[in-house]
């Protein structure tokens, strides 16, 4: 009797979860909160992470280099938002398109590295699901590369902790993909959509993710005095409250510090024991008609218009972290200030280029987003409403049902530049920036040119499906 009502009180907590959290420590695995953490869930944009670790783990094992050239397939280039928008035939970088996936969350870019490294969707799916498995992630199956709705795309709280303590352990030389704080492809500045990045101290990964069913997504990370500390949240109500709740998380742990005694162990997050049920599908509560707007993964707001509560039990504005720093303010201001000033990492399409190469690259990428077609849907746009073009996009609104299947996409491989650095070089961010003049856009009520050959169609602000 008492053990059948306990499980009848246990039962709607599952069945009707909403929100998982998890965190953890980068070292050891030890596990500091938990809750939901072992309920399959979707894991939209997420997904990437596995996709930058599959990729640079073939860079490491010397299969390919970051100077490797791919080239964006018409699968690739037929992803739904977000994305960068590139036409079929037009190659990147590893380096370039991992900064490009990880920062602005590219789906284009994550199907362009698959079909590179894997040769297909599926056959880079079936890499992504082979290494889930030597790692332990056993609630987790792919599908694609990129998070995009698809049967079969399932994750945990848990195992995107284990996927983020072996990216740190296995990859340390390339962690810096996931704290980028933000990208200038042409003219288009695009800032990581993870807020904690230049908001909260000490922030140093890692992804987003959104899509309807999923919630809003996050697993960030951050070191205060050498000790690192990883958060996941997955089904928040906006882009801004998956940040604010991860900042509670990691506060709360950093002031475990010296009193973490004080709780019980919840031992490693590998020890967690799964829980057999069926991701919960929010797809009503984030994408319902009740929104003043379609979600995005770039919504910064809750559902109703403002930045939203803190959450039964969250009601003190102030953090404490154990005296390892002063108090963090109200998380909810935090989170919705701007960011630290950044200079923007700068991506571009063909071969690694360095120095005046460089700059010639970045004028000519600025120079694609000059045409005539462009410069007209700005226009019109600025003429309707005059922050018309800022806003992003959403893909929500006709959120795919599954993954598109593709064939084996063609790549090339280019040599890779010996004198030139292909990871990060953002020294050469200021240069690029003065270089293309950006042509001022013709009145609206100019005659409308004919698009011409070779117009690249720009990228939709990042609204994407997984974050």
């Amino acid at each position: 009797m008492v053990l059948a009502a306990a499980l009848a009180f246990a039962a709607p907590r599952v069945a009707c979860a909403t929100e998982a959290h998890l965190l953890i420590e980068a070292d050891t695995g030890k596990v500091l909160e938990a809750e939901n953490a072992t309920i399959p869930w979707y894991p939209a944009s997420l997904t990437k992470i596995m996709t930058a670790y599959v990729t640079l783990k073939a860079v490491k094992d010397g299969k390919i280099t970051l100077d490797t050239l791919f080239t964006v397939s018409p699968t690739a280039a037929s992803q739904s938002p977000s994305k960068m928008g590139f036409k079929p035939g037009t190659r990147v970088t590893v380096d370039n398109a991992l900064k490009m996936m990880l920062v602005k969350s590219a789906n284009d870019m994550a199907v362009v590295l698959a079909e590179g490294v894997g040769g297909s969707i599926d056959g880079f799916s079936a890499m992504m699901n082979d290494t889930a498995q030597k790692l332990g992630m056993t609630q987790t199956s792919y599908v694609n590369p990129n998070g995009l709705p698809a049967d079969g795309q399932i994750t945990s709280a848990r195992d995107l902790g284990i996927l983020s303590r072996s990216f740190l352990r296995d990859l340390p030389e390339y962690e810096y993909y996931v704290h980028i704080p933000a990208i200038r492809f042409g003219k288009r500045v695009t800032q990581n959509f993870n807020k904690l990045i230049g908001r909260y101290p000490g922030a140093d990964g890692f992804k987003t993710g959104f899509i309807c069913a999923s919630g809003y997504n996050l697993v960030g990370s951050a070191t205060h005095n050498g000790r690192r500390l990883i958060a996941v949240v997955l089904g928040a109500s906006s882009g801004q409250m998956r940040a604010v709740r991860a900042a509670q998380l990691l506060e709360r742990g950093f002031a475990q510090n010296s009193l973490g005694w004080l709780k019980p162990s919840l031992g490693t997050v590998e020890n967690l024991a799964p829980v057999d049920t069926s991701p919960p599908n929010l797809r009503d509560d984030m994408c319902g008609g009740h929104r003043h707007k379609p979600a995005s993964d770039e919504d910064e707001v809750a559902s109703n218009g403002t930045a939203g509560s803190t959450g039964a039990g969250d009601t003190n504005p102030m953090f404490y972290t154990a005296g390892l720093q002063p108090p963090v303010a109200n998380p909810v201001a935090l989170i919705a200030g701007a960011p630290e000033p950044n200079e923007p990492v700068v991506v571009y399409t063909g071969p690694t280029r360095t120095g005046a190469a460089l700059i010639a690259a970045v004028a000519a990428d600025t120079a694609s987003q000059d045409t005539p077609k462009a410069r007209g849907k700005k226009a019109r746009l600025a003429a309707k409403k005059p922050d018309a073009a800022a806003e992003a996009k959403s893909d929500a609104k006709s959120e795919p049902k599954a993954a598109t299947k593709p064939a084996a996409a063609k790549h090339a491989n280019a040599k890779p530049n010996a004198a030139a650095k292909s990871a990060d070089k953002p020294a050469a961010t200021a240069s690029d920036v003065t270089t293309a003049k950006p042509v001022k856009p013709k009145p609206v009520a100019a005659k409308k040119p004919k698009p011409t050959t070779g117009d690249g169609k720009p990228a939709a602000s990042d609204a994407k499906p997984s974050g």
